[in-house]
């Protein structure tokens, strides 16, 4: 009897540890599921999500192909800023490299941090847009009336002319959508973040 009860608290034990395990797999499954699902759009390009690269002096410029790249800005309604592109589209040969910026203005009488979020439309396309310089998922922090440039540098993909069902994007949309961060600690409300190396924000 006492050998059957000792099992019978053994298989409990087991039974515990497994629903314990399977738990712990699920958080963890959870916490994953952002950066995992991240990486696969980055990879893709599904939903419109751009690829990054180092460099594009190697890619060979085709100038049998231009398409216009139509810049788009959005600032979700929680952040004082105003935000737009410095100009609304840019015409460029696939393979060439290409420089625009975005101008970015705090409204607000202290300092408040935003992030970017981006897409390019067609989806589609997301697999051959490639952004070398880039001022997305940095958080940016401006200062009372701080007005700055931030610069995103990119080119299109030459793969892009090998894929038929390609042949009719003749126009890119590039859109950035600014959110409010979180909000800083309040000893250092005012005090500015340093932006990413690779994606300078230019006081004007």
């Amino acid at each position: 009897m006492m050998a059957g009860r000792t099992f019978g608290k053994g298989r409990n034990v087991l039974v515990a540890a497994m629903v314990l395990a399977v738990v712990a797999g699920m958080v963890g499954m959870s916490y994953a599921a952002v950066p995992l699902y991240r990486l696969f759009c980055q990879v893709t390009g599904f939903g419109g999500t751009t690829q990054v690269a180092t460099v594009a002096a190697s890619v060979v410029v085709t100038p049998g192909r231009a398409i216009r790249v139509t810049l788009d800005a959005t600032v979700n309604s929680g952040l004082p800023w105003s935000f737009r592109p410095e100009k609304p589209y840019v015409d460029l040969k696939v393979g060439e490299q290409t420089l625009v910026s975005y101008v970015a203005q705090n409204l607000s009488d202290r300092s408040v941090t935003g992030v970017a979020t981006f897409n390019v439309t067609p989806f589609k396309v997301g697999a051959y847009f490639d952004k070398i310089q880039c001022f997305c998922f940095n958080e940016q922090t401006l200062k009372p009336g701080e007005r700055v440039l931030m610069p995103v540098v990119f080119f299109v993909d030459p793969a892009i002319i090998k894929d038929r069902n390609a042949d009719d994007v003749t126009d890119i949309v590039l859109s950035y959508t600014f959110f409010r961060a979180e909000a800083p600690e309040p000893d250092r409300r005012e005090v500015r973040a340093p932006p990413s190396p690779a994606t300078p924000a230019k006081p004007l």
